[in-house]
């Protein structure tokens, strides 16, 4: 990551123009929880080269770094690798109240053949209906500005979904054990618009 960090800088300041615009004028305030998966003795998803907790952690520092947007304010659930029980990221954002959780992820499956996002929302959460209307709103988003497939929004009972008190969407990035996938998700160009088109949303949000 750090070898990466003067490319990194050069091309977040020019996507950031491209898919970020700052809405001055708005006076709402919109305050979003990105949880990254994992962490710690936790790796989740793994492959050889790679492995989700270090990606997840990755995509979202670059969420922190491209919002420029004064009227948005992005949380946290972990900062660093460290271990954080499920339980302890509920009751954060649920002291936090932010308007919106994205639950950042990566799929792993013995078919190695099987690849793409998967959004997921619960129908046990008190936010249901809205998780479900922003969760086809922010696929539809990367559906235009991202290359990698994604399937139709479904419903899962994870425990950050049903725990959470506000709209929480748990976004798979694509699968680990796929090639194609993990290579897209490796790459620090394209974490850089995963990245920015999370920011974009968020900056629309009303």
């Amino acid at each position: 990551m750090k070898k990466a960090i003067p490319f990194f800088l050069t091309f977040a300041t020019i996507i950031s123009f491209a898919f970020v615009t700052t809405h001055t004028g708005k006076s709402k305030h919109i305050n979003v929880v990105i949880d990254a998966g994992h962490g710690g003795s936790d790796f989740g998803a793994t492959s050889s080269s790679s492995n989700e907790k270090r990606i997840v952690a990755q995509i979202t520092d670059k969420i922190k770094f491209l919002n420029k947007n004064e009227n948005v304010t992005i949380h946290l659930t972990r900062i660093g690798d460290q271990f954080l029980s499920l339980s302890d990221r509920s009751a954060l954002i649920n002291k936090i109240k932010p308007d919106l959780v994205l639950s950042l992820h990566i799929n792993q499956n013995s078919n190695v053949a099987k690849s793409g996002m998967e959004f997921y929302v619960a129908t046990e959460s008190i936010a249901n209906e809205k998780s479900n209307e922003i969760a086809v709103e922010l696929r539809n988003k990367f559906i235009r500005n991202t290359t990698i497939k994604s399937s139709e929004v479904k419903k899962a009972p994870f425990y950050i979904l049903k725990k959470s008190e506000v709209p929480a969407v748990l976004i798979e990035l694509g699968y680990m054990s796929n090639l194609d996938d993990r290579e897209y998700l490796t790459n620090d160009l394209q974490q850089n618009k995963i990245a920015a088109t999370i920011v974009a949303f968020i900056s629309e949000l009303k």
